[in-house]
């Protein structure tokens, strides 16, 4: 079976179709109040959720350094979206929530990809907007939530 098509412009349409989307998020967030966000911090806010962490097990998580997780959230402490308080259980241990600031983000975020989702939706037909997302279920594993993308990127 043969196609016109080489192997590898498949992973980097789909590369490219994550990164159009993510750059466009970024640039509502922007223009939504929240210009200091990347798309690190997207997966950083992900993973402290509504519960908080530690930095190592944000680290863990993530698939980076503690060191790296550090630098993360002390760049998100500094801009507003997270905060370190003691853990209630063991004070020696700091534990990273989000700050409203953050959960603000994650819930903007939420709906700008909704209406993103939206604008496919009416260029490519909500048929075929379905069926390409119903393919990539097929192709990929159940578990969607891989937040050590960051580690797996930089090779940490």
């Amino acid at each position: 079976m043969s196609s016109d098509t080489p192997g590898f412009e498949l992973p980097l349409r789909l590369l490219l179709a994550f990164r159009t989307l993510i750059d466009e998020l970024h640039a509502e967030l922007a223009r939504q109040g929240h210009p200091e966000l990347r798309p690190n911090h997207g997966f950083v806010m992900q993973a402290i959720g509504t519960r908080g962490t530690t930095a190592v097990d944000l680290g863990r998580t993530l698939g980076v350094s503690k060191q790296a997780a550090g630098k993360t959230i002390e760049t998100l402490e500094r801009a507003g979206y997270v905060e370190r308080t003691r853990d209630d259980f063991d004070t020696r241990r700091k534990i990273v929530r989000l700050t409203p600031r953050g959960v603000d983000a994650l819930d903007r975020s939420a709906r700008i990809f909704d209406a993103l989702r939206a604008r496919w939706a009416a260029e490519l037909g909500e048929d075929r907007l379905r069926a390409l997302e119903s393919d990539l279920r097929r192709m990929t594993p159940a578990n969607m939530w891989r937040l050590d993308t960051p580690g797996w990127f930089a090779g940490l």
